[in-house]
């Protein structure tokens, strides 16, 4: 029996290095002679990467573990989880100290959204939308004074959402119906926002509508829309298949009213504040897609140990063998993909086809390998008593959300043939 270390406290992650220069690896590799050379592995993670990972994966393990089942069983995020997720500073990864946040980079993002995900991707996707998107959102295009208002609020309680898909607009999201009309100091949206992602908690939303819809793409903009502007409601909760914790919404704006002072980045250029946002979003799904694909293998191995048939271990049986190490091979080139689009993105290079491929493979990766964790399980891993059937639902969501597997193609294609 494993022993299970005390709940990790909120001083000892805070006091985990927030900083993360060098180049890394797989959480929990133990530093060694290669982490001296100047070029290190891309499974090697400096120290203080390794150090936070380990954090926050002690946090998932003894914090969440607890709760996995109960708040997918209800639909909705324990009450106490948000406070603690914002107290051990994961909502505010890159938002600067001066803000309130933790300082550090965007691998650290990702390495939070991994582990957190080992243990429920489901809130590993709040704390992926919070960091990857809205705050990422909000550091590269908000004004100074936008900044000064808007981050410390999101670093300190604060949940932020990204609307950018409606109803009528999914993988084609710049179909945008949402209108924004100029009325003096201030602009008035109208229209319906859909499957917006942590829209039941949020307190500040990124709004995509479009000011003159005879310019395409060239017309929209983007909005910081406060969650008590009048006109502004959060509509219908969705009842999912996955990562049911977290919370899915419509969005209903009826002369949504929201200052001139809160257009994010330029008007008419919402176009490439979401195209790009998106582009560092993807990576983080990426992320989520490895640790809920390294959750199910870690439980076979654990279960493969322990079952026993024909007087023995089923691990000693050959066909078991070969399908772990086929689900650690695809656990582990996912892996490489999305920690190279990670810090292709730090380096300023351009990554947009690496997040692509990290995506759309992770995302393939969870379905397989969750599937294969079932099949290891036997009867058992069909049976919500065992945690792998519960990472199989939250696997399917990969494949569709942030853009779908055919629009990664694309994507990759257009690279290619450029």
């Amino acid at each position: 029996m494993t022993t299970v270390e005390p709940p990790l406290a909120a001083a000892d992650l805070a006091a985990a290095p927030r900083v993360a220069p060098g180049l890394g690896a797989s959480p929990g590799t133990p530093a060694g002679a290669v982490a001296a050379h100047p070029r290190p592995p891309l499974t090697q993670l400096a120290e203080e990467e390794r150090l936070f990972a380990e954090s926050v994966r002690e946090f998932a393990r003894d914090r969440l573990t607890p709760r996995v089942r109960g708040m997918d069983e209800r639909g909705r995020l324990d009450d106490a989880l948000l406070p603690e997720l914002f107290e051990l500073g994961l909502m505010s990864i890159e938002i600067p100290e001066e803000h309130g946040g933790a300082g550090a980079n965007f691998m650290m993002a990702i390495l939070a959204v991994e582990e957190l995900s080992r243990v429920d991707p489901a809130v590993g996707v709040v704390v992926d939308v919070q960091n990857t998107l809205v705050n990422n959102c909000l550091l590269r295009w908000g004004s100074p004074e936008q900044i000064a208002r808007y981050a410390p609020r999101l670093a300190a309680d604060t949940v932020g959402a990204y609307a950018l898909s409606e109803p009528s607009s999914g993988s084609d999201a710049f179909a945008l119906a949402t209108r924004a009309e100029r009325v003096g100091d201030r602009f008035v949206l109208n229209g319906t926002k859909l499957w917006i992602t942590n829209g039941q908690e949020a307190g500040l939303y990124v709004v995509f509508a479009t000011l003159d819809r005879s310019k395409g793409y060239r017309g929209i903009t983007a909005f910081l829309v406060e969650r008590d502007f009048p006109g502004f409601e959060v509509g219908k909760k969705e009842d999912k298949l996955g990562i049911r914790a977290s919370s899915t919404t419509e969005l209903l704006l009826h002369d949504c009213e929201v200052p001139a002072a809160n257009v994010l980045g330029e008007e008419g250029r919402g176009y490439r504040v979401s195209i790009e946002t998106l582009n560092e979003g993807r990576i983080g799904i990426g992320a989520q897609m490895v640790g809920l694909a390294s959750g199910a293998l870690e439980k076979a191995v654990a279960y493969a140990r322990e079952r026993e048939a024909f007087g023995r271990s089923i691990a000693e049986f050959q066909a078991v063998q070969h399908e772990l190490a086929a689900m650690a091979l695809d656990v582990e080139a996912a892996r490489l993909l999305v920690y190279n689009a990670a810090r292709l993105k730090e380096a300023g290079a351009s990554f947009v086809s690496e997040a692509a491929m990290a995506k759309l493979f992770s995302s393939r990766v969870a379905e397989r390998v969750a599937s294969t964790a079932i099949e290891i399980f036997g009867g058992y891993g069909f049976t919500r008593d065992y945690a792998v059937e519960k990472l199989f639902r939250d696997s399917k969501i990969g494949s569709i959300y942030e853009g779908t597997s055919n629009m990664q193609l694309s994507t990759i294609a257009k690279a290619l043939l450029r």
